[in-house]
């Protein structure tokens, strides 16, 4: 007996050896916080260093579980420390008796961050050309960082670093819970260390052998116009909408004058087509701002761009989700320019043109040939999936389940959007498919479909 107290003591201690208590926005108490040294260039380990920044909620439990579960956040580009507040909630039931982890990934957060502040002045959002100019110029000064060299903040070298913060915690395995790019990240240390992989949840699935379609975007949209011509408010109130839409992208570029929603200030810009498709793709992100999109597209025709570039989130305030879009494209270029498609749709063009614009100037780190296939799993995965969701949508996940085995069970939401864990009884099916001893043999069956949002018209009088 009395050896194995002492075993749950030293376990005890090695759990927590590297941090130490801390305050991070939006917890009214005090977490646990860690930063551990790595090396910029993996190949390199004498060379220039780092630090990844760390923060773990405890388990509230005195008789905790010894995997806890790693927090994968989006983007890429997102700071997972940045949305611990948010992921606090869904997963709290989880917190009972697991530690919650969140390690800003190298170029977010706390962890060598590459931010672009320039890229967010109203006129380079409008303009998608001054946009692009502003990207260029951030990555000169993102150059003369310390850590400025930007080949090294590959998925595959992050999840690295995540295996380095397991080993200082001394956990022996880990649940993992990526959303969207954190989804890929997941699969990467999947693949890269799957003896310390217990339990694995993905939520808008990213596979690696799959670049984002334009195609996906425009289907979307397209559902969306189809549900409205169903129904009868939504005709009433907006009956040539898919009229609106073709002569809004064919009357562009527009000169207009913007009021930042937030600011009050005002700003004479020159809105592009591309532009348009890029306030639009955000929106489809969500089915609730989508109900507002045929408005804001009615509103756009007519020359007011207002309500798009409100409901597009890119003049909102900084926030726990705010993109450090130097990382962002110092992931992308490096693992999906030389993959971006040739196609002659809206979306698609668009996309690919402004990835290609960054990414020939970009400096791109090597990706190894490996990354882009999905091994079979040993763990059970849990795959999530919005069957309106414009850049994840269902297929992919369709796709990693059958490469991954007969241990991955896909749940698909079809009126859903991006992200899942909010949605229905999403969050509980979560914890009990890590907390369950037989992953196969939890019941999925709660997760009921969601209506789409009723769409949103001016009132009348």
């Amino acid at each position: 007996m009395q050896v194995l107290i002492l075993a749950l003591l030293l376990f005890s201690f090695s759990a927590h050896a590297a941090t130490k208590p801390c305050r991070i926005d939006g917890f009214a108490s005090e977490v646990q916080c860690g930063q551990i040294e790595r090396p910029l260039n993996p190949l390199d380990p004498s060379g220039k260093k780092i630090q990844i920044h760390y923060m773990v909620l405890q388990a509230q439990d005195r008789n905790k579980l010894a995997d806890p579960v790693f927090m994968l956040a989006g983007g890429p580009g997102q700071s997972a420390i940045n949305i611990a507040s948010w992921a606090e909630g869904p997963l709290n039931k989880l917190q009972r008796r697991r530690d919650l982890v969140f390690v800003d990934q190298r170029g977010t957060g706390r962890s060598a961050p590459l931010e672009c502040p320039e890229t967010e002045d109203l006129s380079k959002i409008a303009d998608a050309d001054l946009g692009i100019a502003a990207l260029k110029s951030c990555k000169a000064q993102l150059q003369k960082l310390p850590y400025g060299d930007l080949r090294f903040f590959t998925t595959s070298i992050a999840v690295q670093d995540l295996e380095a913060v397991r080993k200082s915690e001394g956990y022996p395995a880990i649940n993992l819970l990526g959303v969207s790019y954190g989804t890929r990240v997941g699969l990467e240390y999947l693949r890269q260390y799957p003896q310390a992989v217990r339990r694995v949840v993905l939520d808008g699935v990213l596979p690696p052998d799959y670049a984002i379609s334009g195609n996906d975007i425009q289907k979307s949209l397209d559902s969306l116009f189809s549900d409205c011509s169903r129904d009868a408010a939504c005709q009433q109130a907006y009956p040539k909408l898919v009229q609106n839409w073709r002569e809004l992208l064919a009357s562009m570029p527009k000169t207009t004058v913007l009021m930042h929603p937030r600011l009050n200030t005002e700003a004479s810009v020159t809105i592009s087509r591309d532009t348009v498709l890029g306030m639009v793709s955000a929106v489809l992100y969500s089915p609730v701002n989508s109900s507002g999109l045929p408005f804001a597209i009615t509103e756009a025709k007519a020359g007011r761009f207002n309500p798009l570039l409100a409901l597009s989130g890119q003049t909102a305030l900084p926030n726990a989700g705010k993109i450090f879009v130097g990382m962002h494209y110092s992931v992308w270029c490096a693992e999906e320019a030389g993959r971006l498609p040739v196609v002659d749709d809206d979306f698609g063009r668009f996309r690919s043109e402004t990835y290609r614009k960054v990414c020939g100037v970009w400096p791109r780190g090597t990706v190894p040939a490996v990354f882009y296939t999905l091994p079979k799993s040993a763990a059970p995965v849990l795959l999530l999936s919005g069957g309106l969701d414009p850049v994840t949508p269902p297929q992919h996940a369709t796709h990693v389940a059958k490469a991954l085995g007969a241990k991955a069970r896909h749940v698909v939401l079809g009126k859903s959007g991006h992200g899942m864990l909010m949605q229905s009884c999403v969050d509980d099916l979560v914890y009990r498919f890590i907390n369950a001893e037989d992953a196969q043999k939890v019941d999925l069956s709660c997760v009921k479909p969601i209506p789409r949002p009723t769409v949103w018209a001016l009132p009348k009088g």
